[in-house]
C-alpha cells in the first residue's frame, strides 16, 4: 500500500465501484496491499479480470473477487448485492462514474440522464441495497469520491437531469456535486439515526493518465504519453497518487464521518492527503435534503429505509 502510516486490514472487506480503471483501480490495488479482501465492482467482467491480474502482479497474495455492477441499470442492483457473497462490509468506495463528451443527451435503462444516473443515482440506490450489511458491520464506512469539477458547479434542482440545458462537462460536474452533497447528507442522517456507519467524502485532485504508472495488461503508459505529461507534473499528479486520499479515508481510524479529504498542495490539486474544509455549497443541508427526496423518488429507494424492489423499476 502507499499510505505508509496506514494500518493493516486483515479480516476486513472493502467494495470499490469502478475498480477496473483509473482511480478505482489504484484504490483497489492499494487496499489489497493491506491484507483486506477487496471486491471489485465492475460493469465489464473481462476488464475486472484484467484488473485482478494486474493487482496480483504487485500483490501476489491479494484477496480479490469481483461482481458485475452496472450503476446505470437500477434493476440490476439487488442481484449484484445478492452475489457479493460476503458476511461483512467494512467500507464501500463510491468511485465509478462516466464523463461523456458528445452533444447528445443519453438515457439509462430507466430513462434517466446517463451521467447523473450512473454517477449519483446508481450509488444512491446501491447504498440503499447495502445498508443492512453496512449497519451490521461495526465501524463501517461509505467513502464517496468527489471531484474538483464540483467546486465551480451548482445544482439546478428544477433540472437535475439536464433536460432543458444539457452540456456534458457541466452535467458531469453537477453529478459529482450531487455525489458530494449526498455523502455529507448521508453522514448527517446516519448520525441522527445513531448508526455506527461513517460517511466520508474524498477526492483525488488533478490526476492524469499521462502521469500514471503502467499496470499491464490493464493500462500501459507509452513513452510519448509520459513525456507529454511531464510539464503538467509540476502541478498535477498521476492516478496512483490521486488514490491516496481515498485509501486514507477508508483506513485511517482517526478520520470521522462528515469530513472531506484531498491532496494537500496547490489548493487540493496534488500531494499527500489532508483534511479540507468543504465549500459551503457542497454541504448545504437544504439543497442536500431536496436532492435526497428527489433521488429517492427517482430510484424507488432510500438508504435509511428498507429498500423497495428496484427490480420492478
Amino acid at each position: 500500500m502507499t499510505w505508509k502510516s496506514g494500518p493493516r486490514a486483515e479480516g476486513k472487506t472493502f467494495l470499490v465501484t469502478g475498480a477496473s480503471a483509473g482511480i478505482g483501480y489504484f484504490v483497489a490495488e492499494q487496499l489489497a496491499g493491506t491484507g483486506a479482501t477487496v471486491v471489485l465492482g465492475c460493469r465489464d467482467a473481462e476488464k475486472a479480470g484484467l484488473a485482478m491480474q494486474a493487482i496480483r502482479t504487485r500483490v501476489p497474495d491479494a484477496r480479490l473477487h469481483s461482481v458485475r455492477l452496472d450503476l446505470a441499470d437500477l434493476s440490476s442492483l439487488p442481484a449484484t448485492v445478492e452475489t457479493l457473497g460476503v458476511d461483512r462490509l467494512d467500507a464501500v468506495v463510491l468511485n465509478a462514474g462516466i464523463a461523456l463528451s458528445g452533444p447528445d443527451r443519453r438515457l439509462s435503462a430507466q430513462g434517466h440522464e446517463l451521467i447523473f444516473a450512473t454517477n449519483h443515482l446508481g450509488h444512491f440506490a446501491l447504498i440503499a441495497q447495502l445498508a443492512p450489511i453496512l449497519t451490521a458491520t461495526a465501524g463501517s464506512r461509505v467513502v464517496t469520491v468527489g471531484s474538483f469539477a464540483a467546486r465551480s458547479e451548482r445544482l439546478d434542482l428544477a433540472d437535475l437531469q439536464s433536460e432543458h440545458d444539457y452540456r456534458p462537462k457541466r452535467t458531469y460536474g453537477r453529478s459529482k456535486l450531487a455525489q458530494m452533497l449526498f455523502g455529507f447528507e448521508l453522514d448527517r442522517r446516519l448520525r441522527a439515526h445513531g448508526a455506527d456507519v461513517a460517511s466520508i467524502v474524498a477526492h483525488p485532485g488533478g490526476a492524469l493518465d499521462s502521469l500514471t504508472p503502467s499496470r499491464p495488461p490493464l493500462f500501459v503508459r507509452t513513452t510519448a504519453q509520459h513525456l507529454r505529461g511531464l510539464p503538467a507534473g509540476v502541478v498535477l499528479q498521476g492516478k496512483e497518487a490521486g488514490a491516496h486520499s481515498i485509501v486514507r479515508a477508508v483506513l485511517d481510524p482517526e478520520i470521522t464521518g462528515g469530513q472531506l479529504w484531498g491532496p494537500r498542495v496547490f489548493g487540493g490539486i496534488r500531494g499527500k492527503p489532508h483534511r479540507e474544509t468543504p465549500r459551503a455549497h457542497m454541504t448545504d443541508s437544504d439543497t442536500a435534503a431536496e436532492l435526497w427526496t428527489a433521488s429517492a423518488a427517482l430510484t424507488g429507494a432510500d438508504p435509511l429505509l428498507r429498500p423497495r424492489a428496484l427490480a420492478r423499476l
